[in-house]
C-alpha cells in the first residue's frame, strides 16, 4: 500500500506561484509512476502532470510551460511547481501513485487563484 499526503495549496493571485508537495509512505523508487490530477467544481478530475520512476514527465497541454513536476527520492516526495497561475487553475489537486497495478490517491489540497 501507499499513503500519499499533499500539502502546499492555498489562495494566490493570478500570475502567482505555488509549490505542491506529495509525501509518500514508501520509497518512491518502487513506484512506477506518480502524478498530479485536479478537479474543479462541477468538472471531472483531469490529469495535470505525471512522472515515472525513470523520470519521464508528461503534462496536460493547459499547463505546459507553466507547471513543472519533479521528485526527490531522498525525501520520497513529488512536487508540482506552478507558475503563472490562472483562475482556470482553481481546483482541488490530488496526488496519485501507480504501484503494482493499484491506484492510490491523496486527500487533495485546494488551490484557489483569485484577485
Amino acid at each position: 500500500q501507499v499513503r500519499l499526503v499533499e500539502s502546499g495549496g492555498g489562495l494566490v493571485q493570478p500570475g502567482g506561484s505555488l509549490r505542491l508537495s506529495c509525501a509518500a509512505s514508501r520509497s518512491i523508487f518502487s513506484i512506477y509512476a506518480m502524478g498530479w490530477y485536479r478537479q474543479a467544481p462541477e468538472k471531472q478530475r483531469e490529469l495535470v502532470a505525471t512522472i515515472t520512476s525513470g523520470s519521464t514527465t508528461n503534462y496536460a497541454d493547459s499547463v505546459k510551460g507553466r507547471f513543472t513536476i519533479s521528485r526527490d527520492t531522498a525525501k520520497d516526495t513529488v512536487y508540482l511547481q506552478m507558475n503563472g497561475l490562472k483562475p482556470d487553475d482553481t481546483a482541488v489537486y490530488y496526488c496519485h501513485a501507480r504501484y503494482y497495478l493499484q491506484d492510490y490517491w491523496g486527500q487533495g489540497t485546494r488551490v484557489t487563484v483569485s484577485s
